[in-house]
């Protein structure tokens, strides 16, 4: 079974084609595939050549609103807050940032990341998906000594122990894998990532 999971792709309408053309049995848009929630049309257009394999996760640029609106339009799945089961794996999503300087449409507390990732706690085996990286690692590096993830995320996944984390938002960290216990994470990116699940 493939997963295939991108993120920030910011209007570029020719990478997300170009996402679209790998053959995956799943597709998870992990956030921010508009900017300023703008674009949404176009977006939905082309995701919807895939469809029913297609899940959806708000970034910081989108609103759950719009994103849930985008999805019933074009025959998406909005997987903001949701998981699924695929075989034997369960695989959670939840979209929006920790608060930045920028005040953009789709962003949570701490607090409100916690109680929403809390849900997940007893999946197992578990892959999660989110927009947010986790603060503190190689992941959310801006630049040396510049992060900007969330905590609750990070200490979710140190607590929890997914067996698999992605994300974006950071797009400096685009292409970084690290293990935090083992818990393998990466920033997905625009680039994405094709997960094979047994």
């Amino acid at each position: 079974m493939k997963l295939l999971i991108f993120s920030d792709i910011h209007n570029d309408w020719k990478t997300l084609e170009e996402r679209l053309d790998v053959q995956a049995d799943f597709y998870i848009a992990a956030g921010d595939q508009v900017t300023w929630a703008k674009g949404f049309e176009r977006c939905g257009e082309i995701l919807g050549r895939r469809a029913n394999q297609v899940y959806v996760l708000p970034g910081n640029h989108e609103s759950s609103d719009d994103i849930a609106s985008m999805c019933a339009r074009f025959g998406l799945h909005n997987f903001h807050e949701q998981h699924i089961e695929i075989g034997r794996w369960q695989v959670a999503g939840l979209g929006y940032s920790s608060p930045t300087p920028f005040d953009t449409p789709g962003e949570y507390s701490e607090p409100q990341m916690a109680a929403r990732l809390a849900k997940f706690a007893d999946l197992d085996p578990l892959v999660l998906v989110c927009h947010a990286p986790p603060y503190g690692t190689a992941l959310d590096q801006i630049r040396p000594g510049l992060h900007a993830g969330s905590r609750a995320v990070r200490e979710f996944i140190e607590k929890s122990q997914p067996l698999y984390f992605f994300c974006g938002h950071i797009h400096e960290a685009e292409g970084v894998e690290i293990r935090i216990g083992r818990t393998l994470a990466r920033n997905v990116g625009k680039a994405g990532y094709l997960l094979e699940l047994d």
